[in-house]
């Protein structure tokens, strides 16, 4: 008899306390069926999660172990973005939250309805083996409108839901789209067909400086009225509110400035991007930890743009060259999530929980409390 069957034979005659034995039996089985020991302390965490949030805080962790130090009171989904932790599963399972994998694929194999069989039941396989709740889909790539591609990846998106809601209960399968659905970084696909067909839209308000077609100048990650003429375009495809989650960037942009005059304008160096002559690509992005050091030491403090509702500010680098750092704080992020409650989305959530100081230092442990703060509930102020 081997170690893990010796292990379950012990369990059986002597079940833990509290734990009836055919309930055991019958988890055991279902754990022998995915082909894996449960790697919890208790084998009740290896469950999936069914209860679903009436308001959701979805939660990107691209790895290491700082989630340790989230703000778990809060958190209702964690998308696992880095190796996978089985440590992670097991304490997210503890507070109840779901934890999903990351669904990346390319759209050319997709059209293909036996790949796309295939690459669902490879992704429900790892799932089932790791204890997960479901798949977060993020595929970002060009689709051209009147390509095979367009419907294959609504048929993937369809296909994967039906197929993890049908083995592992309680499930939940969801899709990352643009801050607009208006074929942003060229990327058309039929958002009303994949938000019926998952169970919800992550939707990505970051970023929206992809493609500058106006002056190249430095600009918000999230700009207030830019991201929310996102949504209402959203709802008016006639996708339901409660299928969109928001989400806001817990990280900003350094953009070194070929310019930079008196009144803040940024010039920055002209970097295509699908078809736009400019981009964010002309800069880098900076974690929040790293601009909450980084702001005060600049040479201008921190500056707030009324008409994109967003922080930036100023500093010259060692070599004698401007630089201009645009991000969001929970001033901005605030203003944003008040849309949430005011016209019913389904939740918010972050990329990447990651990019906050949980070292502990006493400035930092407060501006990391804020920016968890800032997610929770507003009270309707329509």
């Amino acid at each position: 008899m081997s170690r893990p069957q010796l292990r379950r034979w012990r369990l059986l005659s002597s079940p833990p306390r509290g734990v009836p034995g055919l309930a055991l039996l019958a988890l055991l089985a279902l754990r022998l069926a995915a082909g894996t020991a449960c790697p919890c302390p208790e084998p009740e965490l290896c469950r999936p999660i069914r209860h679903h949030p009436d308001f959701e805080v979805f939660v990107f962790d691209v790895g290491q172990k700082t989630w340790k130090s989230y703000d778990w009171s809060q958190i209702t989904t964690v998308a696992t973005f880095g190796k996978y932790d089985s440590e992670l599963m097991c304490y997210a399972h503890s507070k109840g939250a779901r934890v999903v994998l990351k669904g990346d694929v390319s759209l050319k194999d997709i059209i293909d309805p036996a790949f796309r069989a295939s690459w669902i039941a490879q992704k429900l396989n790892l799932a089932k083996t790791q204890y997960m709740d479901g798949i977060n889909i993020d595929i970002e790539q060009e689709v051209n409108c009147l390509s095979p591609e367009y419907d294959a990846l609504t048929a993937l998106v369809k296909e994967t839901t039906d197929s993890f809601h049908r083995e592992i209960e309680g499930s939940q399968v969801t899709f990352d789209v643009a801050w607009s659905p208006k074929n942003i970084d060229r990327r058309c696909y039929n958002y009303t067909g994949i938000a019926d067909a998952c169970d919800f839209l992550f939707v990505m308000s970051y970023d929206e400086q992809s493609q500058i077609w106006s002056e190249c100048i430095a600009a918000a990650n999230a700009p207030y009225n830019q991201t929310l003429t996102g949504y209402n375009d959203y709802i008016k495809m006639s996708i339901n509110p409660k299928k969109l989650v928001m989400g806001v960037p817990w990280y900003g942009y350094d953009y070194t400035c070929l310019n930079l005059s008196e009144d803040h304008v940024c010039t920055i160096a002209k970097v295509p991007f699908r078809g736009a002559p400019c981009s964010d690509a002309a800069g880098r992005q900076v974690p929040y930890k790293t601009i909450m050091k980084q702001i005060n030491s600049s040479i201008s403090g921190n500056l707030w743009d009324k008409d994109q509702q967003a922080p930036y500010y100023n500093y010259k680098d060692p070599a004698g060259h401007f630089h201009q750092v645009w991000y969001d704080n929970p001033q901005s992020i605030s203003l944003k999530a008040t849309y949430i409650q005011n016209y019913g989305l389904r939740g918010i959530g972050m990329w990447n929980a990651n990019c906050l100081d949980y070292s502990g230092d006493a400035v930092a442990k407060q501006q990391t409390e804020e920016m968890w703060e800032v997610l929770k509930p507003k009270l309707l102020q329509r």
